[in-house]
């Protein structure tokens, strides 16, 4: 994917880091909703992630590995290092009336792969 693209669709899902708060308030429609199901945590609401995202003590640095879209679904893949407390995520973001209505977060903590699997797999570390 090319750089222009890929800072669109960051611009588009609110990940990018030129974008004022206000910017990335407007691009989520009115029933948004954002799901994390790993802890069981909605917040329903463009007002709520708002202030959600304005009383969040520390935000993570984050690393957008891909992107991939398809008509009005955008997923990402992305390292988010929480001052060193790092976890993969999957973002699934879906649009409508051409803006954010949900938004389905999965974070997995990085772990060593099982010796017996050794023989079939590619490691990558980093």
């Amino acid at each position: 994917m090319d750089i222009a693209k890929r800072d669109e669709l960051l611009r588009k899902i609110g990940l990018s880091e030129d974008l004022d708060a206000e910017a990335e308030y407007e691009q989520r429609h009115d029933d948004y909703l954002m799901e994390m199901p790993q802890s069981g945590e909605r917040i329903r609401g463009r007002d709520k992630m708002r202030a959600f995202q304005e009383n969040y003590p520390t935000p993570p640095r984050i690393d957008v590995r891909k992107i991939r879209e398809a008509g009005d679904l955008i997923v990402v893949e992305a390292v988010n290092d929480y001052e060193g407390d790092v976890f993969h995520a999957v973002l699934i973001v879906e649009f409508r009336d051409g803006k954010i209505v949900r938004d389905t977060r999965y974070y997995a903590k990085p772990f060593d792969p099982p010796e017996w699997r050794a023989p079939w797999v590619e490691v990558e570390k980093g």
